[in-house]
């Protein structure tokens, strides 16, 4: 399954190595009734409208009921948007995907009252509602977070205006992932020995990681020479989802979409902006990597189609999937039996669709549907592949805690705390293999993707967030995002954070169009603080042993029963000071120096 050369149908692909979506519904026809059920449940909603602060009984009827109906349609999007994953060409699975989120924009219109209503309730008169109905006090946080959005909630109307457009905000996203998932295609490319080979999204980067020169060149050029054929287009869509983000923040009274963005998972801005601030104070340590690259692959140019190469040539090795799944399991033995019980329960009862399949999503995702997580890879058979399985179990299990320790209303944790728990399984993945090693060279080939997750997950991450934030700034100054433009601020970027021994040429100006980050409304900068609590809360964990995994375990079930800020403080880490940003970026100069005198 490692041969890069045929990709399956996904009538190919054995069901050992597909996930199981019949733990949620046994058939497509189960989840056309449920849809049906929902939908009716749905309609029962506007009923309580102007009636929540009647008494304590209606107002806890319609949570319950709010409840169930996004409970059901929670595994209803989830199991359409899996079926569709899997080939996204099926039109069946697109109309499903399509019909679940046209009902999840119904029951948002069909319950905009909610919150309005709420804040027109008394604080003594809540007190005296959780006094008559006990069952409410379950809801008290649920309630001081809605009121602590009071300034940025507008009229019933205006707020059912809001969620009836939520579909259309939703286009941009929607057009990118058809556009690049299911109607992109690339042409074949030529190795050194003369081979024709398939590129496409979840080839490209393991092309890139080749020692291959020529192949490395060959899909770095026809790959971007591609998206650059479509950039007008690319850039309209970006474009459009700038816009509708500004519409919505402006529509709230938010001073910017990133304060707007951030609100929604209760963190300060400038933890944002503490990022960005701190690694570009860091960015020397980068301009160093990059230099040594540079050396170390005997290059008089170093091209971006070079920064994925392996600086240790010759050491890295296949890593067939079972055996992956053994190296990660022993890795991951200081997070105690509790924890790896559910890491063997995710392998052994196929929560893992594994393989690159014709039309499937590019990239890799955990999904935490209820019932258990689920996991999509484009295995690769190698060592990057074996971290990515180590990452999305991560966070399958903080899934998987979360939903069983919380209530429905608590479940679902924000995703300022989400990639804490992946990059975590990573960086102790990264501790055991160097601790097991005795070889030289295979220690700096460790060191060397440890390097790579630093480079890729910290610096590059922080580029990204740095992108994402100009685009926000450019178009509040009614500033054209053409594609042209978004070329030139992201060519700069990498310019700034790569440093003068690396060529930016015009093709890496237009990698901004591959990025689906980009439609996650600044997402992406999590990515970076994630890893840098991660690496603090791992070598918490190694050091301190079972006090430090019980913390860590009581974190991973918190779910959003308390503000990320806080959850993290639990763990051991503030991430609202720069200081585990820092401490991560010291330990990254720190492998470097190590990285510089093995290769002396």
């Amino acid at each position: 399954m490692a041969d890069n050369k045929k990709i399956p149908q996904r009538a190919e692909v054995p069901a050992e190595h597909t996930w199981n979506t019949a733990d949620i519904y046994p058939a497509d026809e189960a989840w056309e009734k449920e849809f049906d059920e929902t939908q009716a449940l749905a309609r029962t909603l506007p009923g309580y409208a102007g009636r929540l602060g009647e008494s304590a009984k209606t107002l806890y009827e319609y949570l319950t009921l709010s409840m169930r109906v996004g409970d059901q349609l929670g595994n209803l999007y989830r199991y359409a948007s899996l079926r569709q994953d899997e080939d996204t060409r099926v039109a069946r699975y697109q109309a499903m995907a399509g019909k679940a989120m046209s009902l999840a924009v119904e029951v948002s219109a069909a319950t905009a009252f909610e919150t309005p209503e709420l804040l027109k309730i008394a604080p003594d008169t809540l007190e005296g509602f959780y006094a008559d109905e006990p069952g409410l006090e379950l809801y008290r946080r649920y309630f001081t977070v809605i009121q602590d959005k009071k300034e940025h909630i507008l009229s019933d109307a205006e707020e059912k205006l809001l969620a009836a457009a939520g579909e259309m905000a939703q286009a941009p996203d929607d057009i990118y992932s058809k556009f690049t998932n299911a109607d992109l295609t690339f042409p074949a490319i030529v190795d050194r020995d003369g081979n024709s080979l398939p590129l496409s999204d979840a080839t490209f980067v393991p092309y890139e990681m080749s020692e291959d020169r020529e192949l490395r060149r060959a899909a770095y050029e026809q790959y971007y020479d591609t998206y650059g054929r479509f950039q007008n287009t690319a850039a309209a869509v970006l474009c459009s989802e700038v816009k509708q983000r500004q519409f919505f923040a402006t529509a709230r009274k938010y001073d910017s979409p990133l304060a707007a963005a951030v609100s929604g998972t209760r963190v300060p801005p400038q933890v944002y902006r503490n990022l960005v601030d701190t690694v570009n104070a860091n960015l020397d340590k980068l301009h160093r990597y990059v230099t040594l690259r540079k050396k170390l692959l005997g290059v008089d140019e170093l091209h971006m189609y070079d920064i994925y190469a392996p600086m240790v040539a010759g050491a890295d090795k296949v890593i067939p999937f079972d055996e992956a799944k053994a190296i990660v399991y022993d890795a991951l033995a200081p997070m105690g039996e509790e924890y790896r019980a559910i890491i063997r329960e995710g392998f052994d009862n196929r929560w893992i669709d594994v393989y690159e399949n014709v039309g499937k999503r590019s990239g890799a995702y955990s999904n935490g549907v209820v019932v258990h997580p689920y996991v999509l890879l484009n295995q690769k058979d190698n060592l990057d592949s074996m971290f990515t399985l180590a990452h999305e179990m991560g966070h399958a299990v903080h899934s998987y805690l979360s939903n069983k320790t919380q209530p429905s209303v608590y479940r679902d944790y924000v995703i300022f705390v989400a990639e804490v728990a992946s990059t975590c399984n990573e960086a102790l993945l990264m501790e055991h293999l160097l601790g097991k090693t005795t070889d030289q060279k295979e220690r700096a080939w460790l060191i060397n993707h440890f390097l790579e997750q630093f480079k890729g997950t910290l610096y590059r991450q922080t580029m990204f967030a740095e992108f994402e934030l100009r685009l926000g700034e450019l178009n509040a100054q009614g500033v054209p995002l053409t594609a042209e433009r978004l070329s030139a601020e992201y060519k700069a970027l990498n310019a700034k954070y790569f440093g003068p021994d690396m060529v930016t040429d015009d093709r890496i100006a237009l990698e901004w169009a591959r990025i689906p980050h980009f439609y996650y409304n600044y997402y992406v900068y999590q990515y970076s603080t994630g890893y840098s609590a991660a690496i603090a809360l791992s070598r918490r964990i190694l050091k301190e042993g079972a006090p430090a995994v019980k913390d860590y375990l009581e974190f991973l079930s918190g779910g959003c029963s308390k503000d990320p800020i806080d959850l993290l403080k639990g763990a051991g880490v503030d991430m609202a000071s720069p200081k585990p940003i820092q401490d991560a970026l010291e330990l990254f100069g720190e492998l470097l120096d190590e990285m510089e005198a093995l290769m002396a």
